[in-house]
This record gives C-alpha cells, sequence and structure tokens, in this order.
C-alpha cells in the first residue's frame, strides 16, 4: 500500500506526529493508499517554509516565473496518462474523461497564468507638469488555496496558478478523498524548476488542517472550493482577521429549454451536463426547466438516451460515469432520491445503488416534483436530475431564482433577444446559451447569493492574489 507524503521546503516529508488516513479507492471500495493528517506543527513549518522562499519569488522578474510555469504546465503534458489514472482511481470518474478534460484543463490553468502575467499592465496617471501617480500590484505573501475532491488537479491548478504568478507563496491542501495528483505535482514543480518552499502541500482533514490554514495569521488570503456549509465557516473566520476570501461554493442549477432550441442538441447536451463526472461537477444542470409545449418529446428522448450510459469501471473507455467519490457521498445521494418519492417525485429512470464492489449509482431522472421541495431546491451533487414544466418565461425565470444558489445557468433558445432578457434575468454568475461549460480563462468566474463571493479566472484571479499600491511622485 503505498504511503504519501507532504511537500514541504521542496521536499516530501511524513507528517510530524505521524498521523495518517486511509485513501479509498471509489472504484473497488478498498483502501490504496494511506496519506498525511497533518497538524499545526507541519503547517509552521509550511509557514516558515514560504516566508522564507517569498523575498526570492516575489522579486523574480516576472518573465522567469513565466518560463517556470510554463514548464510545469510542460511537465504536467508530458505526465498525462499517468496524472489521468491516478485522478481516475482517486476520484473514481472514467479514465479517459480525466485524460480529455480535467488533466489537460490542469495545465492549460498554468500555461494561460504564466502567460498573463507577462501581458499584465499596470495603470498610469499623468498631472502634466506636476505629478505622475502609478499603480502596481504588490503580491501578498503567503496565501492559502484549498480545493475539492470533484475536479482534483483541475481546480488545484486553477487556483495556485494565479497564486504563484503574482509571486506569491501559496500552502494548499487539496481534498483529503483525492490527493494523488496534488501529491505528484509537488514534485513536478521541483523539476519545473521551482525554488523551495514557494509551493507547499498539506495533505489531511479540512476540519483540521484546512482550518487551520484559514485561522494562521501568515496566511494573507484564502481561496476555498467546497460546500456552501463549509464555505460560512471559512468566510467567517477569516473576516475575523481581514483577509481576502474567494469562496467557490454549490450550486442547484437551472437548465432552461424553450420549444424554439435545437431539440437535438438541447437533448445530447443536457445529457452531458447532467451526469458528465457522475453529476459531481458544481456547474451541472441538475434542475431542467422545460417549456410545456415540448415537455413530453424533451422527456421521451432524453430518457432514451440517459438509457444508453453505461455506469462501469473507471478504467473501462467504455464507462461513461465511473463511482461516486466515497459510500458516504453515495448514501448520500441515495438518501436525496428516496426523498424525492416521499415527496411524491416518479423515477423515470434510474433511482438505484449498483450492486457491486465500488461506489456506483445509476443515472437517475425524476419529474412531478413541487418546485420548491427540497429536491428541487438543494444540492444533491451525484448523478439525480429533475424535470420541471413551465408555460412561459417569467414562469422559467421565477422557477431558476427560487433557490439560495446562483452559480450557472443554461439556455436553449433560437431567438437571440429571449437569450438576452433570460440571461439578464437569471440570478447566476455563469450564463451559458445553448452550450454547457465551455470556458475561457480570460472570464470572471463565480456565483451569486450562497454560490459564493468573489470572482476566479483571468485578470479577477490575478487581482485577487494581490493588492493595488499606488506611487506618487511630484515632478
Amino acid at each position: 500500500m503505498q504511503k504519501i507524503q507532504n511537500f514541504i521546503n521542496g521536499e516530501y516529508i511524513d507528517p510530524i506526529k505521524g498521523n495518517y488516513i486511509d485513501n479509498v479507492d471509489p472504484g473497488t471500495g478498498k483502501v490504496f493508499a494511506s496519506i498525511p493528517n497533518s497538524t499545526q506543527e507541519d503547517l509552521e513549518k509550511a509557514v516558515s517554509a514560504s516566508q522564507c522562499a517569498f523575498p526570492e519569488w516575489s522579486s523574480m522578474a516576472a518573465d522567469k516565473r513565466s518560463r517556470i510555469l510554463h514548464k510545469l504546465a510542460d511537465l504536467i503534458e508530458d505526465n498525462l496518462e499517468e496524472l489521468a489514472r491516478m485522478e481516475s482511481r482517486d476520484n473514481g470518474k472514467p479514465f479517459w474523461l480525466a485524460k480529455a478534460v480535467d488533466i489537460p484543463r490542469a495545465s492549460a490553468n498554468f500555461r494561460f497564468y504564466a502567460s498573463a502575467i507577462v501581458n499584465f499592465s499596470s495603470e498610469a496617471q499623468v498631472s502634466e507638469g506636476f505629478m505622475v501617480n502609478y499603480t502596481r500590484r504588490a503580491p501578498l505573501g503567503t496565501v492559502g488555496c484549498i480545493s475539492p475532491w470533484n475536479l482534483p488537479l483541475y481546480l488545484f491548478s486553477w487556483k495556485i496558478a494565479p497564486a504563484l504568478a503574482m509571486g506569491n507563496c501559496v500552502i494548499a491542501k487539496p481534498s483529503e478523498l483525492t490527493p494523488m495528483t496534488a501529491y505528484m505535482l509537488g514534485e513536478l514543480s521541483k523539476e519545473a524548476g521551482m525554488p523551495a518552499g514557494v509551493l507547499n502541500i498539506l495533505h489531511g482533514e479540512g476540519k483540521g488542517i484546512g482550518q487551520a490554514i484559514v485561522e494562521h495569521t501568515a496566511t494573507k488570503a484564502i481561496s476555498f472550493t467546497g460546500g456552501t456549509a463549509t464555505g460560512k465557516i471559512v468566510g467567517a473566520t477569516a473576516s475575523q482577521q481581514f483577509k481576502k476570501v474567494s469562496l467557490e461554493l454549490g450550486g442547484k442549477n437551472p437548465n432552461i429549454v424553450f420549444s424554439d432550441c435545437d431539440l437535438e442538441e438541447a437533448v445530447k447536451t443536457s445529457v452531458k451536463s447532467s451526469f458528465t463526472n457522475q453529476g459531481e461537477i458544481c456547474l451541472c444542470g441538475s434542475r431542467i426547466l422545460i417549456e410545456d409545449a415540448i415537455y413530453d418529446e424533451f422527456k421521451e428522448k432524453f430518457v432514451k438516451e440517459c438509457q444508453k450510459l453505461v455506469v462501469g469501471d473507471p478504467s473501462d473507455d467504455n464507462s461513461n460515469l465511473g463511482a461516486l467519490v466515497s459510500e458516504s457521498h453515495l448514501q448520500k445521494v441515495d438518501s436525496y432520491v428516496k426523498l424525492a418519492i416521499e415527496e411524491g417525485g416518479r423515477i423515470l429512470h434510474g433511482g438505484n445503488r449498483i450492486e457491486k464492489d465500488g461506489f456506483y449509482y445509476e443515472p437517475t431522472v425524476i419529474e412531478g416534483l413541487d418546485e420548491n421541495c427540497r429536491t428541487n431546491l438543494e444540492e444533491i451533487f451525484g448523478p439525480v436530475v429533475t424535470l420541471n414544466r413551465f408555460k412561459d418565461e417569467n414562469e422559467a425565470i421565477r422557477i431558476s431564482n427560487s433557490t439560495r444558489y446562483g452559480l450557472s445557468c443554461t439556455i436553449w433558445t433560437s431567438d437571440l433577444k429571449r437569450a438576452h432578457r433570460v440571461s439578464h434575468a437569471v440570478q447566476s454568475g455563469i450564463i451559458w446559451v445553448n452550450c454547457w461549460l465551455v470556458r475561457d480563462l480570460r472570464t470572471p468566474f463565480g456565483g451569486m447569493k450562497d454560490s459564493g463571493i468573489g470572482r476566479e479566472g483571468g485578470n479577477e484571479a490575478l487581482r485577487f492574489f494581490s493588492e493595488p499600491q499606488n506611487v506618487c511622485i511630484k515632478l
């Protein structure tokens, strides 16, 4: 059984107190590795390393930092197969999905910010013959980055890449459920030429080492992606020290299908937006709202496509869905399906655990639920979607905005004016029209309401991991 280590000051080291927790393969339900359950002592070691590294890293020329990050992106691409297999085993997602999406996007994250940092412009205001003011962006120092289990390396890199690009040192904690690709990233960062102490990776439980990172006075900003309940704790803790905080939290996203849509494309993409990564993506369209005129036709085609989905071994390229991340998460998903039945829902497809080793669940489609029931309002984060009717545009908007979440929304229509109207009326930070999960790293990313605060992506991330510093020179 593999035993992994923390990555501190450019070296892999055991946790100081010698505490470990099991890492379970979701595809088999068996323990295959043990990971450090880090403590305050490990954090102090990482803080010391980052503070020693900060003067060199922050003063390094931007183009040199850029070359190191580009090299790290290259190394991720060079190790694509191994990283994808690690992530598939760690997370339960199909290997082909990790290879096609997660790992390439992790490499793209580093490459984007490696380029962005040498193209990031400062501002200057000139008062002729009197003074010049210019504003530079100063790195913060040591920052904490805490990432979730659903897209392990993709979201891990999404946080640390802009932080490193701006000259900060990072103490990062991947999810204790999916630590393996972050573990490997330590060695790759060293191979890329990153100075010791710039990137430190601590493993362990969120309530332990995660909370300690948030609380530590040395961490000047916290970037957290995870559940809304945990996000509230992170935000409240960080606010006590007036730290900068970015929270990307849960979603209960509407997928609005108008009768003038391209029905075939809407059905095909809605299946993907419902069940990709076993539905364990905060951006999945778990509430499908369908205009009355095409409800029955959409339902028939959608269920027919769902029946073709194969749930199986993550290493099998024929598997459309793999395993859920853990036994406890599978039980949570199943409890919501049972709740939906109690609330009057009708199961059109799925609704059962698949009886085999590992944590597998059928893609599940439910109709007939009241728009205000718990199943329609609470985040399930699994392969479960509800079908809901609406009669007109106003009703679609009202139902879409009825939850406490506001992360993303997908709209299907051929009417350009309607696309703009509905996009502006829906309370979501991200709107896709006639597509889903199409991303441009230059754009801000984040949610409204209980889906979080702050924005990641593009220059928003670079600004988050820096402070404006104004310099006034009298002429």
